[in-house]
């Protein structure tokens, strides 16, 4: 179903970046997953995740 939070690997391909990035900038505090699993895993929007990306770009 479009529109389901993907998981770490999916969202830092749809943004160009290696996996373990996204799980440093959460790490950092400089972004946030959509969700999280009773097991730890980040589940990501997208476009939520693009967003935060342009909002970490301008500080």
């Amino acid at each position: 179903m479009p529109g389901d939070p993907v998981p770490t690997a999916d969202a830092a391909k749809a943004i160009g970046v290696d996996r373990r990035t996204l799980q440093r900038w959460v790490s950092q505090g400089r972004i946030e997953p959509t969700l999280t699993t009773a097991g730890g895993h980040h589940r990501w929007d997208i476009d939520d995740l693009k967003r935060q990306l342009r909002e970490m770009n301008r500080r």
